[in-house]
Order: structure tokens, then C-alpha cells, then sequence
């Protein structure tokens, strides 16, 4: 989206990453003229940091959870050198409008509020609200679901990615969808007889441990289809082993993250999201745009995305999921590949951005 707005707008990414971490190659950023800042945060005294975390402790187990002390809240996880220190990094680049990039990031930029006086602030919530707030959740959790739509109502907007989420707030908030942002490859011609998966191997989430077992049940019967899953993270040492116990080192293979990966859509003949959870598949629109049938776990955000056209299991379901291989492997395939590409056509990045410009400057174009 940076790169798309580029095309009109002055754009900088501010990152927290360190300069050594730069590479612009990777979403072909460096074909436009995106400003970099590389901001380190300050060291807080130790002495504040063990009372930030007493209240934080606090507020999370014991006090009651008000609007007042929300805002303790806020301060106390986000103390003033840190929050100091980025409102003035952002007060530098004097900008029209600032998108604090994920949850916690869309938190911490509402305390810079009254630091920024006639900036337009937007959150961009990237995870489902479940994930985020819901009793097994990884990375917030129910007991600062309050808190955080509390601080996300002091920016100027929050944007989420798909219509089941934005009912799950108690305030309001814009759908604007994830667009298709990678130049489809040549589209696949249905002959491989190869399942593919991509994403991080992180902790759960995109879950590559169900698909290698359903794909064990499935190989029971078929001795031709194979399954290439490309990424890399710290599951990987569990998928190979898990794929070793199950003597299948010849029909599943872990391929390392790649700049091309049109180039593994272009040579499937099936996709498979086994994700637990998401925010948006945007790898589901890759893949359709590539002429893919998707298989994928009965998401909100899935069938958002495909509509009849996926071919749902029950999340977490194994043997649900090997039923669906078996299905796909009949597909007419010509004909669903033809549905893939014009759903895929929806996500375009011009008309997305063109939400984004109306929101970012919803100021303007209201005068």
C-alpha cells in the first residue's frame, strides 16, 4: 500500500526495525520514491519500569477497568520517555496523516494524540478480532479487549479487514480489505497434481501441523498428489519431524521463503490454507489469481474472501481436511479456475487504495 500511495502521495515508513534490516527489494519499494526513518526508542530508568509494571499488573488482575483507568493503563505500558520520544519523531516529518500498523502500534500512536495536533491518526488492525480477544488468544487477550477499543476511539479512525470483525466492535470502525499486491505469474494449468501452503511457520497460527497430518490420512489412499509448503520460522524443526514420523520426506517438501513465489502458485494445482486463525488470507487471493481452487479451514474471513467458492472444513478438523483433498483432486478444474482469476480481480490495489485515500484525507474531501 506504501508503494501505491507513493504514486500520489509523499509517503514515509517509520520502522523500528534497525537500519541493518533494510530491504526495499522484497515488495518492490524501491521502485518508488518511499522516504525511510529508522527510530530507536529510548532507555526508561529501571525504577519507572518496575512501577509501569506494578500498575500494569494491577490493572490487569485487580482494579476495575474504567475509561480513567484505561488511560493508566496506557501510560503504564507505553511509559513517557517511549511515548515522548516517537510523538516527537513523528511530529519531524510533519504529516498529514500517520497509520500505526497493527493492534498494539495503533494503541501506543493514540497516546501521541494531544502531541499532534491536527494530524490525522489511523490504526490498521491486522489480526482478527478473535485472535487479538479471545480466550486462547496469543496475543492480547479478553482482558484488555476493553482497553484497547477504548484508546482506538481517540484516533481518527480504525480500519479492520473484514465485515465478521467490524461487528465484533463495540464502536465503529472501516472495512477496507487487504488488496492483491503481487503480479500474478503464469496462471497454473491443472496438471501437477500438487496441493501448496505458504506462510510463516510461527507458533499455531497458520496451521502447517494440521495439514501434514491431514495430508498423511489423505496419502493413505492417493499415492500420486503431493504437498509443497514454502516459509520459514521457528515450527520448522516440528513440520520436518512430524513429516519424517510419518515416512512422507518423498511427497511433502519445505521449501525456504522466495522473492518469486509466483512461481510455486503457477506449478500448483490446489491450494490449502490450514490456518487456526487470520486476520485476511491475503494468500488466498494469490492464489486464485493464479487460477487456483483454495481448500481452507471455515473461516469468517475465508468465506468473506471465496464465498461458495472455497471448499470449507471445520477449523481443525484433520480428517474434514483430507476429505476436502480427496474432493479436490475431482474438481473441474478448468471451470474453477476460471472463477478463481475473476474472484481474485476484486481485490485490485487501485480501488483499495482509493478507500485509503478517502479515509486518509476524509478531511479534504469533505470541504
Amino acid at each position: 500500500m506504501a508503494k501505491q500511495l507513493a504514486k500520489s502521495c509523499d509517503v514515509t515508513i517509520v520502522t523500528m526495525d534497525s537500519i541493518e534490516a533494510r530491504d526495499t527489494t522484497l515488495y518492490g519499494l524501491n521502485e518508488q520514491p518511499i522516504n525511510y526513518h529508522f527510530f530507536k526508542y529510548p532507555s526508561v530508568p529501571q525504577w519507572k519500569k518496575y512501577l509501569c509494571k506494578a500498575y500494569s499488573y494491577l490493572y490487569r488482575r485487580w482494579l476495575p477497568q474504567t475509561r480513567l483507568t484505561s488511560d493508566g493503563y496506557a501510560h503504564s505500558s507505553f511509559p513517557s520517555e517511549l511515548r515522548n520520544a516517537l510523538a516527537a519523531e513523528l511530529a519531524l516529518g510533519h504529516y498529514d496523516a500517520v497509520i500505526g500498523v497493527h493492534a498494539p502500534l495503533a494503541v501506543r500512536l493514540a497516546t501521541c494524540r494531544k502531541k499532534l495536533p491536527g494530524v490525522r491518526l489511523i490504526g490498521w488492525v491486522h489480526n482478527s478480532y478473535d485472535a487479538l480477544f479471545g480466550k486462547k488468544s496469543l496475543y492480547i487477550g479478553p482482558e484488555l479487549c476493553k482497553h484497547y477499543e477504548w484508546q482506538l476511539q481517540k484516533l481518527d479512525g480504525t480500519v479492520v479487514l473484514c465485515n465478521d470483525d467490524a461487528q465484533k466492535y463495540h464502536f465503529p470502525v472501516q472495512v477496507i480489505y487487504n488488496p492483491l499486491t503481487l503480479k500474478p505469474g503464469r496462471p497454473a494449468d491443472g496438471t501437477s497434481k500438487k496441493f501448496l501452503a505458504v506462510g510463516r511457520f510461527s507458533r499455531l497460527h497458520k496451521g502447517f501441523d494440521l495439514l501434514i497430518e491431514a495430508f498423511n490420512i489423505f496419502a493413505e489412499q492417493n499415492k500420486e498428489w503431493t504437498l509443497d509448503i514454502v516459509g520459514e520460522g521457528v515450527e520448522e524443526p516440528l513440520y520436518r519431524k512430524q513429516i519424517k514420523n510419518y515416512k512422507l520426506e518423498e511427497r511433502i517438501t519445505i521449501h525456504p521463503f522466495t522473492n518469486n513465489i509466483q512461481s510455486y502458485y503457477s506449478q500448483a494445482q490446489v491450494y490449502v490454507l490450514s490456518s487456526r486463525w487470520e486476520g485476511f488470507g491475503l494468500v488466498l487471493v494469490e492464489a486464485m489469481a493464479h487460477g487456483l481452487p483454495v481448500i481452507s479451514s471455515d473461516l469468517p474471513t475465508s468465506k468473506e474472501i471465496m464465498g461458495e467458492f472455497g471448499l470449507y472444513y471445520v477449523n481443525g478438523d484433520v480428517n474434514g481436511m483430507a476429505r476436502r483433498m480427496h474432493e479436490a483432486t475431482q474438481l473441474n478444474w478448468t471451470e474453477k479456475a476460471k472463477e478463481a482469476i475473476e474472484i481474485a480481480q476484486r481485490f485490485d490495489i487501485n480501488t483499495i487504495s482509493q478507500q485509503w485515500h478517502r479515509l486518509l484525507f476524509a478531511s479534504e474531501s469533505s470541504k
